[in-house]
């Protein structure tokens, strides 16, 4: 009786620290979609093309900005080693080394984006009416770049402290902001496309402020250096290359289904970019359990304490599960709902309606890849990783570029994206988790 009464007491002390990090990281993690759902909103009522532009836009930013999502993860399983082994001020370090690079990253890429907007919307096949909207709303947007990359690095530092808290209340202050100012400078100002994009410049910068308030309070509370340090910087830039070339492998399927709904006209594009923005919403909801294993598996293992860390994955597995069976059904429940929140076309209707439910028949696969990735993702197994997306790469971009030679629809190029991608992903993670070459102790992974 007494392994069973260890074994319930271990799982509700798992169950509290997921709840205690997951629910306040849901919150910050929706962030992002939402600011990108109340664009498409507001930008979706200007016309379709406009609606298309800002589709094509996007996944160009989203890109731009995800390849670096490194910043975030790598950083959370750093710090969070460094925590389960007792040293705060070298936690705090290796953070601000994080948060150099994140300003060093963001000017290259504004230099990059700025020059090259007009050809890389081009790349997309954007029609002739959507094409200046697309590009007016990515050399806006790219001037906030460098502060989403601060963001995503500060947010790094605070998960792997164990605080999801604040990072919650940035995004609330942070979203309610960009809402407010897309109405005003879309419609108040009539600055139309480029009204929204100044928008959410405008609150990323603000968060990226309060950000660097908190960190830079708790770095000096700590005697933490705040100076850059290129070593650090270095370390930490190598330490985030395989989860680079994981994160370009995913931004890849994401940009290849962008260009194929591009194909299909302007409806199908627009009605793929709503789908991607709720794509994105489930995704950072299901990531947020992904979050607390980063943060949880990192202080297990940085305290020698490999068994906890086997039984908190076991854990997160059947919550991911069974969040994404209720995120499923809401997504079926709401589609009457979610149609007329983003346009008034029918043929958008029309194409969305089949998507949605796609969608939402795997998202109980999509629960349990988003938690073995955080789980990997916190044990520091970043070169599995890149691996792993290269082989789901290979296997969907054949099959993804035959959709319009086959006759089929935007439905048929999302059950590549949510059905073949994801169930690729779940097989690769799953046999990892199960062998158990993740599991390496110590405030740093050997």
């Amino acid at each position: 009786m007494e392994p069973v009464h260890k074994t319930a007491t271990r799982v509700r002390q798992h169950d509290r620290e997921i709840l205690a990090l997951a629910l306040p990281a849901f919150g910050a993690l929706v962030a992002e979609p939402l600011f990108l759902m109340a664009d498409s909103a507001i930008v979706g009522h200007l016309g379709t093309p406009q609606l298309a532009g800002l589709g094509v836009a996007a996944a160009l930013l989203q890109t731009a900005v995800h390849v670096f999502v490194f910043l975030a993860y790598a950083t959370t399983a750093a710090v969070a080693r460094r925590v389960g082994a007792g040293d705060l001020p070298a936690a705090i370090r290796q953070g601000m080394d994080g948060i150099w690079l994140a300003l060093l990253l963001g000017a290259l890429v504004i230099a990059v984006v700025l020059p090259a907007g007009p050809a890389l919307v081009n790349l997309f096949g954007a029609s002739d009416t959507a094409a200046p909207h697309a590009v007016t709303y990515l050399r806006v947007s790219a001037l906030g770049i460098p502060a989403m990359l601060v963001v995503l690095a500060a947010t790094g530092v605070l998960r792997g402290l164990q605080d999801t808290r604040t990072p919650l209340y940035v995004a609330i202050a942070g979203f309610s902001a960009n809402a407010v100012l897309n109405v005003l400078l879309v419609y108040g100002l009539g600055l139309g496309v480029a009204g929204s994009a100044w928008g959410t410049v405008l609150a990323q910068c603000g968060m990226a402020a309060a950000y660097l308030t908190v960190v830079v309070k708790g770095a000096r509370r700590h005697g933490a250096s705040l100076r850059p340090d290129a070593a650090g910087i270095r370390a930490c830039a190598q330490a985030g290359a395989p989860l680079l070339v994981r994160t370009l492998s995913l931004r890849a399927v994401m940009l290849i289904a962008t260009a194929v709904a591009a194909r299909l006209g302007n409806a199908e594009i627009a009605a793929h970019q709503i789908t991607l923005t709720l794509w994105s919403l489930l995704a950072f909801a299901l990531d947020a359990i992904a979050i607390a294993g980063q943060a949880i598996i990192g202080r297990y293992l940085g305290a020698d304490d490999a068994e906890g860390a086997r039984a908190a994955c076991r854990r997160m597995v059947q919550w991911g599960i069974v969040s994404g069976v209720v995120l499923g059904v809401a997504v079926v429940a709401a589609r009457p709902l979610l149609l007329p929140m983003f346009t008034t076309d029918s043929s958008v209707h029309a194409e969305l309606w089949g998507v949605l439910l796609v969608v939402a028949v795997t998202q109980p696969i999509a629960g349990v890849v988003f938690v073995l990735d955080g789980v990997l993702m916190g044990a520091g197994d970043g070169a599995y990783l890149a691996w792993a997306m290269l082989f789901t790469l290979a296997v969907f971009t054949p099959v993804a570029l035959l959709v319009p030679d086959l006759g089929g629809g935007l439905a048929a190029l999302w059950w590549t994206v949510a059905g073949l991608m994801m169930t690729v992903r779940l097989v690769t993670l799953w046999l990892r988790s199960r062998s158990g070459r993740w599991i390496v102790t110590g405030a740093v992974r050997a």
